[in-house]
């Protein structure tokens, strides 16, 4: 297996970080940015970015979008939505059928 090379980069505040892949992103802005609750807390950051992305930023506005929809989202992959039926489930919402 082949590793890839890091480069070093600095974001706009300043941090540096190394990465291989062309993922503009820095990780200690995400580390800053994660919520502290709510169901974006529960998510990686590439899920919660594709939610933030496409305007998603509450339960509410969840509901109104099918299962299948939320997967085609850049960023999503299927081991989100278990976490995502759960939030959902607890304050008596569900996915759009």
């Amino acid at each position: 297996m082949a590793t890839s090379k890091k480069s070093l980069r600095t974001c706009n505040n300043g941090h540096q970080y190394y990465k291989s892949s062309d993922c503009p992103s820095c990780p200690v802005c995400e580390q800053e940015r994660k919520p502290e609750g709510g169901f974006l807390a529960l998510l990686s950051a590439p899920a919660r970015r594709a939610l933030e992305h496409n305007g998603i930023t509450s339960l509410q506005q969840l509901s109104t979008y099918r299962e299948k929809e939320i997967l085609q989202f850049h960023g999503m992959g299927p081991a989100s939505l278990p976490k995502l039926r759960a939030a959902l489930s607890e304050t008596g919402l569900s996915f759009k059928n």
